[in-house]
């Protein structure tokens, strides 16, 4: 059964797509051992081959990562809501699910009128979002490139990072500042500001979003190590729920 996890972890680790051969490369196993336990999760619908005659992840996994999905939402629930007391703005809580964002969980303040929606399982890509610099703060310049080169990188304000030197570079400084901007490169007038979630099982991150006249540097410096904080208490949580 363990032997089963590492191909299916294996194969989420690398894009989600492989042939057999590197699956025995990467995760160490016999290619004969291989062969029958991807014929197995084949049967199963966890794995399904392609025209290529590599492997992908299969449909019958997406009913299990939604389940999670839900269950991470409600581990951290309780942490992002005292956030949100405390900082007085939307928190918002995003994982990385092959080349997108993927947002599971999100809290929203009682004051204040204008607030910020972001759709729960909404998705989007990494390269004008906060969470996404978040999360691809620890990943090496070489991958990070290939993601961008897959994405394709493509406008969605007139402040929105377009090129991969340019995303690189702000990687850079939010790495240096432990924590990353969305300046406006999302949408127009909302600013964010978010933190990876530490020991969480896959790239997480949390943030915090609303209007630039409301989320201001001495707003942003304020919330950073509240978001810290919240996210180390769910990374906790996630870490503890995988034993």
């Amino acid at each position: 059964m363990d032997r089963a996890f590492a191909i299916l972890e294996t194969l989420a680790e690398s894009g989600g797509v492989m042939g057999l051969s590197q699956l025995a490369e990467k995760s160490g196993l016999p290619l004969a051992t291989i062969h029958r336990l991807v014929r197995t999760l084949v049967d199963l619908g966890y794995l399904r081959q392609e025209e290529s005659r590599q492997y992908s992840l299969g449909p019958r996994l997406m009913r299990l990562a939604d389940a999670a999905s839900k269950r991470v939402a409600a581990w951290a629930h309780p942490h992002m809501l005292a956030a949100v007391e405390d900082l007085g703005e939307s928190v918002n809580l995003a994982m990385m699910d092959g080349d997108e964002v993927v947002y599971i969980a999100q809290v929203q303040p009682s004051k204040n009128f204008m607030r910020m929606f972001t759709e729960v399982g909404r998705r989007t890509l990494p390269h004008s979002t906060a969470v996404g610099k978040a999360m691809l703060l620890e990943t090496d310049p070489g991958t990070v490139r290939s993601l961008l080169n897959r994405t394709g990188m493509p406008r969605r304000t007139e402040h929105t990072l377009t090129t991969a030197d340019e995303f690189l570079s702000a990687l850079d400084v939010a790495r240096e500042r432990g924590y990353a901007l969305d300046e406006g490169e999302q949408e127009v007038g909302v600013r964010c500001v978010a933190v990876a979630v530490p020991d969480a099982p896959r790239p997480m991150a949390l943030s915090m979003s609303g209007p630039t006249t409301r989320v201001t540097d001495a707003a942003v410096d304020q919330a950073v190590a509240r978001l810290q904080e919240a996210a180390r208490l769910i990374g906790a949580d996630l870490s503890y729920a995988g034993r």
